[in-house]
């Protein structure tokens, strides 16, 4: 049983890895001011998230509650390859909170390693936000007004 548990998980940090080198292909096609607006975004994403009942399941419909992993990541990622600009920056808020989520408590090094790889992408967000107050004050909280 350990052996498909492996296997599954293997396979799903590969599509997730994949997966993320979309999303910051995408993030590197954003202006300055979307990228803000993108910071802004992904807090509010990752902040909605958090408040579910079941945060890797955030963006899936409600009858899979009982899955190891949603379509939160799939919608996001379609989302995110969308011509219109609100849209991908939407999609891409939406894949980083629900991966985020997902890869959190891993116990498999793949998916730790991802979640290494969705911190990385976090930080090179928050960065690209400039010094914003507005955005800092919220990045630092977990959307209960707790520090994550």
């Amino acid at each position: 049983m350990q052996l498909v548990a492996r296997i599954v998980a293997m396979g799903r940090a590969l599509r997730l890895s994949r997966q993320l080198r979309q999303i910051e292909s995408a993030i590197g096609t954003l202006s300055a001011p979307l990228r803000d607006s993108l910071a802004m975004l992904t807090v509010k994403e990752l902040a909605n998230a958090a408040r579910a009942e079941s945060p890797h399941l955030y963006g899936s419909p409600p009858d899979r509650i009982y899955q190891t992993w949603g379509e939160g990541s799939e919608v996001g990622l379609e989302r995110a390859l969308s011509d219109n600009a609100q849209v991908r920056m939407r999609g891409i808020a939406l894949w980083i909170a629900v991966v985020y989520h997902e890869t959190e408590n891993a116990d498999h090094a793949a998916l730790t390693s991802l979640h290494k790889q969705v911190l990385r992408l976090l930080r090179v967000i928050k960065e690209s936000a400039g010094a914003k107050p507005e955005v800092y004050a919220q990045w630092g909280t977990d959307g209960r007004g707790e520090a994550a």
